[in-house]
């Protein structure tokens, strides 16, 4: 399923002091006073509506950022890593060779790539709680905002023709409507060599700024001819200078601050040993199949590198989970929320907690299976995931849109359709070996 990741405004750096001063903001609720008491800086409204409108979502996973009036999109060689793989083949390898297209004429059309530019959000919170009625269970709650929120996410796509995603925001504390002008017609303009985009290897990119020239350049088309993109981030000549005030906007992944301990500590003892087994399997599968051979390694080289990213970003957190005073101070914040006279009123938020620490030892019980076949992991196939839309597809469709899974609901149908007839090569020896 694609990311529904919200756009934020991260603060990066500052201007009055010697230490970074870091923080992730939506779009709609940036930090205006906390700025000018502290920085004297005016953000206004003008200053994040072009920056939301120059920035860009990857549906594959990732951001980037308009950069010319005629479509041009700057992002990370990692990010770019997949369509570049998809348009490479044994003759032209442009992940490893690099890819430059000097006209119009020379750029490649990725098969399957998806980009999206936010236009506008609208809270829609008061319509997706008003479905939810006194007296009804869990499940009927839960269906009754799924219902409503793909009612919202049509009806918005039949007025506007733009994509429109219903966002969950802080655990359902907010729901937003967020709309995008969509492009689906992207072509691959410029990427480096995959030696110089990552340069020293299997760095951990999470944690440290890679030394390499991790970029990559595509192009957004309408109609056949480079799209018309009047807000975009423009070329700084002298670049930025020590202690400026910086910021970055993005669809960065989804936190676990808003979890419970309960939560915490089954992510600690049960899902992060199981997926990080798993990606480390993977990728000793793929360097395995790799090395038999020069063409091998290239058809690999997307899937590896995913996996690699993975098992970083997961060892990352459960690191973080190993760390004691990290349960201790999640532990501590939790029993302070469950004695506040005004959160624990009732005794809800204590009755909430105890449900959830519930739900994960019934979901012990069945969370491998689960992963294994819902998920699709122990079948990591291309055409096994085709296989199972085509499927689904054909339950899902006769249902009305707010009663089918969210992926085929009638505002995601167009971006999935395009994933499961994307002409992009599979190869059946790397299936066999995933």
């Amino acid at each position: 399923m694609l990311r529904r990741t919200a756009p934020l405004l991260i603060l990066t750096g500052l201007t009055m002091a010697a230490t970074a001063d870091e923080g992730m903001w939506l779009l709609t609720d940036p930090p205006r006073e906390r700025l000018k008491e502290k920085y004297g800086f005016d953000l206004t409204d003008d200053f994040v509506k072009r920056a939301m409108l120059g920035s860009v979502r990857f549906t594959n996973g990732g951001s980037g950022g308009l950069v010319s009036a005629n479509g041009l999109v700057v992002t990370n060689h990692h990010i770019a890593a997949d369509s570049i793989q998809k348009l490479s083949t044994a003759e032209n390898n442009f992940y490893r060779d690099g890819f430059y297209a000097r006209t119009n004429a020379d750029e490649r059309k990725c098969p399957d790539l998806e980009l999206n530019v936010l236009q506008s959000i609208e809270d829609v919170t008061a319509r997706v709680n008003a479905a939810v009625k006194d007296g009804m269970a869990p499940a009927d709650s839960a269906a009754a905002r799924r219902a409503v929120m793909a009612g919202i996410e049509k009806e918005s796509l039949d007025k506007t023709g733009q994509r429109s995603d219903v966002v969950t925001l802080y655990q359902g504390g907010l729901y937003h409507l967020y709309r995008y002008k969509k492009y689906t017609d992207v072509r691959l303009v410029f990427a480096p060599e995959a030696s110089v985009g990552g340069f020293g290897g299997d760095v951990d990119n999470f944690e440290y700024p890679r030394f390499g020239f991790d970029v990559s350049f595509f192009r957004v088309y309408e109609n056949d001819k480079p799209a018309a993109t009047p807000h975009y981030f423009k070329w700084s000549a002298t670049g930025p200078a020590e202690g400026d005030l910086a910021f970055v906007t993005g669809h960065p992944g989804t936190t676990n601050r808003l979890e419970t301990l309960a939560k915490l500590t089954h992510r600690r003892d049960r899902s992060h040993p199981y997926t990080l087994a798993r990606l480390r399997a993977m990728e000793a599968v793929l360097l395995q199949f790799g090395e038999s051979s020069p063409e091998s390694k290239r058809r690999a080289a997307t899937n590896l590198h995913s996996a690699a990213n993975a098992r970083k970003a997961f060892a990352g957190q459960f690191q973080g989970l190993l760390t004691p005073d990290v349960m201790t101070q999640k532990a501590a914040s939790e029993k302070a929320l469950l004695e506040d006279p005004k959160a624990s009123a009732g005794g809800s938020v204590a009755s909430a907690v105890k449900t959830i620490a519930e739900v994960q030892t019934t979901l012990a019980d069945f969370e491998t299976e689960y992963l294994l076949l819902e998920t699709g992991h122990a079948i990591s196939s291309d055409l096994f995931t085709v296989a199972r839309h085509l499927v689904r597809l054909a339950e899902e469709l006769p249902k009305p849109s707010g009663s089918r899974l969210r992926e085929y609901r009638d505002s995601n149908l167009d971006s999935l359709k395009q994933q499961l007839f994307s002409p992009a090569p599979v190869y059946a020896d790397l299936e066999r070996a995933k």
